[in-house]
């Protein structure tokens, strides 16, 4: 089966090693990020690592005029796309955001407001399928209000339950939603951050989020001890949440 794959954010981390592990799987690919150079450079990694054939438009995130223009061009040269995976956005620490207000709107738009305008506009064409998953990476960082990430963690909360809604919504009508959460993994986002136990790798997460979207699952935690740990985090009561440094 040859599997048609848009992948917006695949130059980097877990969005590189997403694609990469459809390239492994001999799909056609089309990239989507805001820069061409390093678009261009992944694409042809892409091919030599078994892409079937790899494409590349230019898209930003912050700007929601790319949006449209880009996916039409994407669907234009795969035709039926098997799958969607948004994993661009924005990160900062919570003393950062603090810091730079400016920073913090930044954040707070891309990582919930464009990302959401950016799935509507996959939505439309999936449904137009009747067909088509549509992957998207929140955080465990939203499963709960904690302090180090007050800001970036409220953003993926509205994410993760915009997600699940539209789930719910469109489900029967042909559109898998998967909701990615990862936990710490390294990457060039959480470099110089202290990893905590059970932190993973992005090839660790690609291969999780493969083997979800096989299954049809809406919600897939990786590395998977995450999913007990943030069932322990969100049974604590509030006392002691205030008192935890987590």
């Amino acid at each position: 089966m040859n599997e048609k794959v848009i992948v917006f954010g695949a130059t980097r981390g877990m969005g590189r090693a997403l694609a990469r592990a459809y390239a492994a799987r001999g799909a056609s690919l089309y990239l989507l990020g805001r820069n061409e150079a390093e678009l261009a450079r992944s694409a042809a990694d892409l091919v030599a690592r078994g892409a079937r054939d790899c494409g590349y438009v230019r898209c930003d995130l912050e700007d929601a005029r790319d949006f449209a223009p880009a996916l039409d061009a994407a669907f234009s040269a795969l035709g039926q796309v098997d799958v969607v995976a948004v994993t661009a956005g924005l990160f900062a620490t919570q003393e950062e955001l603090e810091k730079d207000r400016s920073l913090a709107v930044r954040v707070l738009q891309a990582d919930f407001t464009q990302t959401v305008l950016f799935c509507e506009e996959v939505k439309d064409r999936l449904l137009g399928q009747r067909r088509g998953a549509l992957v998207v990476f929140s955080s465990v960082a939203g499963e709960r209000g904690r302090k180090p990430v007050v800001l970036y963690g409220a953003a993926k909360a509205g994410l993760s339950r915009y997600l699940e809604g539209l789930d719910h919504r469109h489900r029967a009508d042909g559109l898998l939603v998967v909701a990615v959460k990862p936990g710490f993994v390294r990457t060039s986002m959480t470099e110089g951050l202290e990893p905590p136990p059970f932190a993973g790798e992005p090839d660790e997460v690609a291969r999780d989020v493969v083997r979800a979207v096989e299954r049809g699952l809406p919600e897939v935690y990786s590395p998977w001890p995450w999913r007990y740990v943030m069932g322990v985090i969100r049974a604590l009561p509030r006392a002691v949440m205030r008192r935890v440094k987590f």
